[in-house]
């Protein structure tokens, strides 16, 4: 298991960091936490979480490109399908949209 340790004061009275948030979905066990004062504190990675590092965006940017991704750029709100369109992002930041989500897949 991955442990994951929240660097409060297991000693404090705050709810908020023990909760888990509606961002944590699939990523944090909701279960596999321990009792007493960490509870909450220490949270666990779900079992199917994956882990990875940076990397260069470049290459993964060009390859959607290719893929026909069309780019926040180049895009404007005419070229929206009838809500076909998907948005896409990289590292969290609204890269484009395609238009067909299976075979970007």
């Amino acid at each position: 298991m991955r442990r994951l340790n929240t660097p409060i004061a297991k000693s404090g009275k705050l709810a908020k960091p023990r909760q888990l948030h509606n961002t944590h979905w699939g990523m944090i066990c909701p279960a596999e936490t321990p009792e007493g004062a960490a509870c909450g504190l220490v949270k666990n990675l779900a079992l199917m979480a994956f882990v990875s590092v940076g990397g260069a965006v470049s290459s993964f940017v060009s390859i959607m490109e290719d893929f026909g991704v069309e780019k926040l750029k180049e895009w404007n709100e005419s070229m929206i399908r009838a809500g076909k369109d998907v948005k896409v992002f990289v590292n969290g930041n609204w890269f484009g949209t395609h238009n067909n989500p299976d075979d970007l897949m």
